[in-house]
């Protein structure tokens, strides 16, 4: 997205959130305004005295919510990994095959398609230098609740005798690291220098997800965790 586009996101999503603010949910209007603010300027364009602004309120009227802009950024981050597991159910809802690789495969796709949308929040909720996140039970349960999937996943596919290596725990950190370094090539523009263009990088992140897949299984010629 570019910045002219995210400033016209930004601006709209602000005026909208503004104008339905009323007593009793100033704490998801500040929430909102943030994530917004992320959007569009990255994690120094958040102030508590901007979010205010934006919300229509006084500039003490957050800390009611927010002692501090770390408790604000954390209750940002909260919002925006809500929206990264919706996108996963969302992948893997449309995900038809019970093929334990091709779910596992939909998650990780999901990650870098979010990554890809949402650079700021991805950044918020990755770096972790501007939140709590061990204090935020909302952001651990999250996350555990995602690290418990791929688990479940990668033991089924253990059971049905498909690996080739059966470690859930060393792949699914393996594969994370991998989509998370494809979503931080992405994001800090180091494609061109690898002789990818901009416009080929979606399908080069998928295609590198697709080997790493191709490289657990048994049989990689027989099965294809891939696109369908």
């Amino acid at each position: 997205m570019s910045t002219t586009k995210a400033s016209r996101t930004g601006k709209a999503t602000s005026a909208a959130s503004a104008s339905t603010y009323h007593h009793g949910n100033l704490r998801e209007a500040l929430i909102a305004e943030g994530l917004v603010l992320a959007a569009e300027g990255g994690l120094d364009a958040v102030s508590i005295r901007e979010v205010a602004r934006r919300a229509g309120v006084s500039p003490a009227a957050p800390f009611r919510h927010f002692p501090d802009k770390v408790a604000l950024m954390t209750a940002v981050a909260e919002e925006a990994m809500v929206r990264f597991r919706a996108e996963i159910v969302a992948a893997l809802a449309r995900e038809v095959s019970d093929d334990p690789i091709r779910r596992v495969r939909a998650i990780g796709k999901a990650f870098l398609d979010w990554a890809r949308r949402n650079p700021t929040h991805f950044e918020i909720i990755s770096s972790r230098r501007a939140i709590d996140f061990a204090g935020s039970a909302s952001l651990g349960a999250n996350n555990a609740q995602i690290q418990a999937q791929m688990v479940a996943l990668l033991e089924e596919a253990g059971r049905r005798g498909l690996l080739r290596v059966d470690d859930p725990q060393l792949i699914q950190i393996t594969g994370r690291a991998l989509v998370y370094g494809l979503a931080r090539m992405l994001i800090d523009g180091q494609f061109p220098s690898w002789g990818v263009a901009e416009a080929e990088a979606e399908d080069l992140m998928e295609r590198s997800l697709d080997l790493f897949l191709a490289g657990l299984l048994k049989n990689p010629a027989t099965a294809d965790p891939g696109r369908s």
